[in-house]
């Protein structure tokens, strides 16, 4: 076979990206059916199956790990010659985004994102997924697009773009008996406490401060998320810290006010985090242009 049709060229090099055919055909645009049948014609082309099935996804052969620089680049050129490069149009696309992020997240950022998308490409849609040790593995694979949160296990391997610092406060509800708009640390210490012991909120800084400071909180409550815990302090004599956004978040749902931490807590950076197999890819550079937009100095840089 002679021919080498330049949507095949495209469909190789984005299943090689992604180790997936509908994940393939999700960033070119089209259907799953027609992503296969080019993938049909190339290993016809190539006398070979250039990817296998595995647990792990489409994995490349040593000839297609051998002819993929070559591809990419050849596509590379002939868009450059074409002037038109690899362009994402945000109003015209049908894509869908998979966003790993920490329930702090999903409950101060994810509203604010989703109403932009369907203001400016309403055929985008989005997907959040909790941030998890599979998050790695899976940003890796293109399954996941983007990581939005405070994720040191992110820092070594990955790209990344800080948005916004974000330091803490503690919550009470507002009729308190005890506490009235000032937490001394001998209230801090005779209270009970939440713990949440989620995964990319910053609380290990909190561990280690008040560790130093010698305070031990009396915790009585652990939970796994924040989602519920502004209705359980409302509704309670517990204390609890949590990240300053989403503090004037909850305090705007439930009758709790926000109180200083009895020591100075420092301050942490949420960031978006990304697998270099991506940074080049137009929708992912949309996508993080946009988060940038909508977010970048939204928290104490503000």
């Amino acid at each position: 076979m002679a021919k080498l049709d330049l949507d095949w060229l495209g469909v190789f090099v984005e299943v090689y990206k992604t180790q997936s055919v509908s994940r393939a055909a999700l960033r070119l645009g089209m259907e799953q059916a027609s992503a296969s049948i080019m993938l049909g014609k190339l290993r016809t082309h190539f006398d070979d199956r250039l990817f296998t099935r595995t647990s792990a996804g489409m994995e490349p052969t040593p000839k297609a790990q051998r002819i993929y620089p070559e591809l990419q680049a050849a596509l590379l050129h002939i868009e450059k010659a074409r002037g038109t490069g690899s362009v994402f149009v945000p109003g015209q696309a049908q894509r869908e985004f998979c966003i790993c992020m920490t329930d702090i997240s999903e409950l101060v950022l994810l509203p604010r994102l989703i109403n932009h998308l369907q203001q400016s490409a309403s055929g985008l849609t989005l997907k959040a997924e909790k941030i998890s040790p599979d998050s790695r593995r899976r940003l890796e694979s293109g399954e996941i697009d983007l990581a939005v949160g405070f994720t040191p296990d992110l820092e070594a391997g990955f790209y990344q773009q800080a948005l916004f610092s974000q330091n803490f406060v503690c919550l009470a509800a507002t009729d308190h008996p005890r506490i009235r708009g000032r937490l001394t640390s001998r209230a801090f210490l005779a209270e009970g406490h939440i713990k949440v012991t989620a995964s990319g909120t910053g609380h290990s800084i909190v561990d280690k401060v008040l560790a130093r400071h010698k305070l031990e909180r009396r915790v009585v409550l652990r939970l796994p998320s924040f989602l519920g815990v502004a209705r359980i302090v409302a509704q309670t004599e517990f204390l609890v810290i949590v990240p300053r956004l989403l503090g004037a978040a909850l305090a705007s749902q439930e009758k709790i006010q926000l109180l200083e931490p009895p020591v100075a807590l420092p301050a942490y950076k949420v960031k978006q985090h990304w697998h270099e197999r991506f940074n080049a890819d137009a929708g992912n550079i949309w996508l993080r242009q946009t988060m940038a937009g909508l977010f970048a100095g939204s928290g104490l840089d503000a």
